[in-house]
């Protein structure tokens, strides 16, 4: 069973304290404990040989990321508090650091929410740095890992939905693209092997209890004699709890639960084939019980038809000390030279310490001018417009928080209005204390997202924080660099590009039960000349239209919907247009 007790501190710094050991038992490793990104040494030469690779996430699953960061694996990580996404500026400055501009850079994640929004909103903050720098478009690739097979989320629908989590095939992902990039392969190259595997590798995991959060404790602690089948590795729950089976049932089940899985019959329509097969330790599994698992998962995938051709087993992505064990199968190629070429990189060896092999490296020259980005001269200015749009704006939220808290605390977890409220004070302090550039709607717009992101947090915020973002870019595409050259066709023009960059990392649209039925209609209402009142009656409309709405997004997806209440978001998206317009009349 789980234990609730720890080798602590401090849990505000036991993420950065890991790290720094982690840093010192591996002499190649250097480590920006800032912004907790973990990178070679050598860095500066590896950036000039080949395509880069970095992976980032919550802490709490180690030997992953930072563990495989080394030469034949990843070029970098980052990581966030434990089981929390890194925010997207600790994401910016990793790829500033490790960005190739020769060769490029491939940016591997997890498919959870935080991490892609955080992940996707630096890499478009990066684009926009090189693009307003008058540098090309930079090489950055970003490919998403989704290889759990033990929960699929019932709401998924042809547009993609929530989609699978990613869990231990993650490392399986950047072992083998990590491989061929260090062989001098393109960054085209290295992302199209990364999606073969993504697309081609299965995981499912098992727990005999949760695992206690440093600081916290046991979230849920099952019985006994119970198990847990489909556990994640945040502790969320499986689809199946029952009574503990021998190691050789459990086992073939788990793998039988794997091949007749629909994204693996999808993948793998031919009765046999070759396979790698992955056995993790979640955390707090012994060695002894490993040893049978493997023997155990080898025995069953061949009962399946299948020919494990290489099987690795060991630590490699944990749920902090959960007592469980995950299998992967990454089905190969069934051409024999394109099979023996994965094989071949899967083999190659990666000199880090989650992978068993340690490399040594003398420092090949500082980067920490480039991870710092661009300087940046921020020259506040005056605008009585804007300020009183923002004021407005302000006040409006204040009034409308209680509602919205209220909407949010019966379909979510209660804090929409709360973050929303922090949000809106945040940028009306720095309006009144003339800390924005208002003379400049691009470079204000894009401030006010980086204090967004500072006060508000949370998947809400980084919504609004990529669609600022787009809009920022959308407006200094358009050449619209002072207020006096902005009409409502342009803001809604504008608005309705930064609405495509924002989709890019949500999946969540129109009908979906978001603040996007809010903010979609707005903008397309004066993308087609309409007037301010008329855009905002249209948002009105679409957050009142939330109310008989199914969630397919968001938490809300998992609560079951009692009462005709429309969806917070939406509802706080509405407060904030109100005030604008208000002060617009």
């Amino acid at each position: 069973m789980s234990s609730s007790k720890h080798f602590i501190t401090d849990p505000k710094t036991l993420v950065k304290d890991s790290l720094h050991g982690l840093v010192l038992a591996n002499p190649h490793l250097a480590l920006d404990a800032a912004q907790k990104v973990v990178y070679p040494k050598d860095l500066a030469a590896v950036r000039q040989r080949q395509v880069t690779l970095f992976c980032g996430g919550g802490s709490g699953h180690e030997p992953a990321h930072a563990g495989f960061v080394g030469s034949g694996m990843l070029t970098a990580s980052v990581s966030g508090h434990v089981f929390a996404s890194p925010t997207s500026s600790q994401v910016l400055s990793c790829l500033r650091r490790v960005y190739s501009p020769e060769h490029g850079t491939l940016v591997v994640i997890k498919n959870y929410t935080g991490d892609v929004l955080n992940f996707g909103r630096a890499v478009e903050r990066f684009k926009s740095e090189c693009v307003n720098a008058g540098k090309p478009s930079p090489q950055v690739a970003m490919v998403v890992v989704d290889d759990d097979v033990g929960v699929v989320n019932p709401n998924d629908d042809d547009e993609g939905g929530v989609g699978r989590r990613g869990l231990a095939g993650t490392v399986l992902v950047y072992k083998i693209a990590g491989a061929l990039a260090a062989s001098g392969a393109t960054l085209s190259a290295v992302k199209s092997m990364a999606d073969y595997v993504i697309s081609h590798t299965f995981t499912i995991g098992c727990a005999l209890n949760a695992a206690s959060v440093p600081g916290t404790g046991l979230p849920r602690s099952l019985g006994d004699d119970e198990m847990e089948i489909g556990m994640g590795i945040h502790n969320e729950p499986g689809f199946e709890t029952k009574q503990v089976d021998p190691a050789d049932v459990l086992v073939r089940n788990l793998v039988r639960h794997i091949v007749n899985s629909l994204p693996f019959k999808k993948a793998h329509q031919k009765p046999s084939g070759r396979v790698i097969l992955l056995v993790n330790n979640l955390g707090a599994t012994s060695n002894i019980e490993m040893g049978l698992v493997t023997k155990l998962a080898a025995e069953a995938t061949r009962e399946a038809g299948l020919d494990p051709v290489r099987v690795f087993s060991g630590t490699y992505m944990t749920g902090l000390a959960m007592p469980g064990i995950s299998i992967s199968l990454t089905v190969l190629p069934d051409n024999e030279q394109e099979r023996d070429a994965l094989l071949d990189l899967a083999d190659q060896p990666a000199y880090c310490s989650g992978w068993i092999n340690h490399a040594h490296a003398e420092d090949a020259g500082s980067t920490d001018d480039a991870a710092q980005g661009p300087t940046t001269h921020i020259k506040p200015a005056a605008d009585a417009q804007w300020e009183s749009v923002i004021a407005s704006a302000y006040g409006n939220v204040v009034a409308e928080e209680p509602k919205v808290t209220h909407l949010d605390q019966v379909m979510g977890d209660g804090d929409c209005g709360h973050v929303l409220l922090s949000g809106a004070t945040a940028i009306y302090e720095a309006s009144k204390n003339t800390q924005l550039p208002l003379n400049d709607p691009p470079a204000a717009l894009a401030r006010i997202s980086s204090i967004v992101e500072d006060a508000m947090g949370g998947t809400s915020g980084i919504i609004y924080c990529l669609f600022l973002d787009g809009l920022a870019q959308q407006l200094r595409r358009l050449d619209c660099n002072d207020s006096g050259s902005l009409t409502s066709k342009l803001w809604g023009q504008a608005m309705l590009g930064a609405l495509d960059t924002l989709y890019q990392y949500t999946s969540a649209r129109p009908g979906h039960r978001t603040l996007i039925d809010a903010l979609q209609p707005f903008a397309a209402t004066l993308a087609s000349a309409g007037t301010l009142e008329q855009a905002l009656e249209a948002a009105c409309k679409g957050a009142e239209a939330t109310a008989h709405m199914q969630a397919k997004r968001g938490r809300a997806v998992y609560v079951q919907q009692k009462e005709s209440l429309a969806d917070a978001g939406a509802v706080g998206l509405v407060s904030v247009l109100k005030g604008i317009v208000s002060a617009l009349q």
